[in-house]
Order: structure tokens, then C-alpha cells, then sequence
């Protein structure tokens, strides 16, 4: 792609944040990851993040969890949960679960959701007025050798959508790094540029050509909807945690409904309440709920 017209569709906060090779490297592979000093986000902060998921992780299954070693004690849970790895027609135990709903739980992880950097990037995949929140889940994850099963779970985010897709993203995902990502810890796959063919993945191709995506905790991963990715399986003590702040076009039905459920009260506490609300759809027209349009009166 020549550089010139990629340019001329530069947003104000992408050229102001110097993030453009982050933007070349969407548009020609379809995801990016941006080093720990280029988010803002400082190592204690993202310290402080895994510690508090770690708590709230514990609070829903009941035991603790430690970086190092995993749960405390042995976890189960049915391999017919194990909803990705089913596609290929796997069956194996699944050794990750969703924490969700996380803007509701801490600032920490609303500050999160609207990191400058982040956004920027998303917007101009989805589009600067068109982009709103998806959901906001962290993945907990420990060592298991099955993981999503022979196909490592491989899909895009947007298979939903009938096709044909366009450019525009019609979803888009940030992936927080909280611990180092490394094949061996169970990192992301992806297939580079695979966004570019606005299909869902083809098998086996898709496997033979997944690559590790390898980066130090603090990292951020963010990619288009179409792109193909999934994750390889923690074979390493320990665990992997990462944040998933999703993102959607205004159109397309969202995973959680933030704007009549969140409780808009914790909106002023974070750092940018007005993106917080945009975002969140709160001055949306739709979906209505009451009698929007314009009605006749009878003449008097």
C-alpha cells in the first residue's frame, strides 16, 4: 500500500500519537501489537490489573490462583463447554474461563477500555464515529495440553456478519497482555493478512500457517474482525491473563448490552467520562425504548 494514500485517511489522534507503522501493520496484516512504553499504561498499573483479576477470579470459583503454579487446587470443567474447540470437532477439557463484565467490577479496568492508544487504533479500523463497546472480558488461563483442540481455535470475530465484508472493520479486539506471551505460555495465533480474504478460516491452511504472536506482558494486541486468530495451548506451569476490550460498529448487535445494563453512575469515575459514554452507546437513538418519532395532533 503506498504510504501517501494511507495518509490521507490518518485520523487526528493516530498522526498526534505517532501511530501510523501501527496502522500500516493493520491494514497489511490485520493486527498489531503496540510495546509496553507506546500504550501509556505503566508497569505498575498493569501489575495492579493482574493482581486485582486474580481476586476477582478467585471470588467466582472459590479457590486462589497464582502466576507461577495456576489454581490452587485441580479445576474441572465439562469438555462439551470447550465451545471453540467443538468446531473442529475436538473434544478435550477446557483449562480457561471469562472473567466478564469488567468495566462494572474497578476503574482500573475502565481506564483500560478507552486507553487513548487503543482506541485510536480501533477507530480507524471501524471508523471514529461508528465505533462503540462490544464487551470487556479477561481470559484466565492455565497450563493444559488440549487448549482448542487441533485447530487452536482459530476463527474471526466478525463470522457472524453475512458476507460479502467490506474494508471497514464490522468488529475489532484489543488483547491486553497481563503476563508474557510466549508459544510456550500459550500465546494468540493469528495468520498474517488472512483479514485481507473477508472469510472465516480454512482448514488446514489456517493451522499451517498460524504464527505465535510472542510479547512481553504490557503489551497490546489489537486486530480487525476479519482477521484469523485463535491460541496455542499453555503447555508451561503458570498462567496467562489477558484483557479482551471488543469492539463493534454501531450496527452490529453487541455481546453485552452495556447501555441498559452497566450502572451509568460509575461512568464519572474514569478517565475520559464523555468517550465512557459515547462509546457505551448511552446517547445512542437505538434501540429505543419508547415512542421516538414524531406523532400528528389533532387542530384545534
Amino acid at each position: 500500500m503506498e504510504r501517501a494514500a494511507l495518509e490521507t485517511r490518518l485520523s487526528l489522534e493516530v498522526q498526534e500519537l505517532g501511530l501510523e507503522n501501527f496502522v500500516l501493520q493493520l491494514e497489511v496484516d490485520g493486527l498489531c501489537v503496540v510495546p509496553p512504553e507506546k500504550t501509556g499504561v505503566q508497569p505498575e498499573t498493569i501489575k495492579a490489573i493482574r493482581d486485582h483479576l486474580l481476586e476477582e477470579a478467585e471470588q467466582i470459583v472459590g479457590c486462589g490462583f497464582d502466576l507461577d503454579r495456576g489454581p490452587d487446587t485441580p479445576l474441572t470443567m465439562n469438555p462439551d463447554e470447550n465451545v471453540i474447540a467443538r468446531f473442529s470437532g475436538d473434544s478435550g477439557e477446557p483449562t480457561q474461563f471469562l472473567v466478564q463484565q469488567l468495566c462494572a467490577r474497578d476503574r482500573l479496568f475502565r481506564d483500560l477500555a478507552i486507553n487513548p492508544v487503543g482506541l485510536a487504533l480501533i477507530r480507524h479500523m471501524i471508523g471514529n464515529n461508528a465505533t462503540r463497546f462490544s464487551s470487556h472480558n479477561a481470559f484466565i488461563k492455565w497450563q493444559g495440553e488440549f487448549g482448542y483442540g487441533r485447530n487452536l481455535g482459530l476463527h474471526c470475530d466478525q463470522m457472524a456478519v453475512p458476507r460479502p465484508w467490506g474494508r471497514n472493520a464490522l468488529t475489532a479486539n484489543t488483547n491486553w497482555c497481563l503476563t508474557d506471551y510466549t508459544q510456550e505460555n500459550g500465546a494468540m495465533a493469528y495468520v498474517p493478512g488472512s483479514h485481507r480474504r473477508m472469510e472465516p478460516p480454512r482448514f488446514p491452511e489456517a493451522v499451517e500457517l498460524a504464527v505465535p504472536i510472542e510479547t512481553p506482558a504490557g503489551s497490546l494486541i489489537v486486530f480487525h474482525g476479519a482477521t484469523w486468530h485463535g491460541a496455542f495451548p499453555r503447555v508451561s506451569p503458570g498462567m496467562r491473563l489477558s484483557i479482551a476490550n471488543y469492539f463493534r460498529h454501531y450496527m452490529i448487535l453487541p455481546q453485552d448490552d452495556i447501555k441498559n445494563l452497566f450502572p451509568q453512575e460509575l461512568v464519572d469515575d474514569c478517565s475520559d467520562p464523555e468517550m465512557f459514554r459515547l462509546l457505551a452507546g448511552f446517547v445512542d437513538e437505538f434501540p429505543y425504548t419508547q415512542q421516538t418519532e414524531r406523532i400528528p395532533r389533532f387542530v384545534s
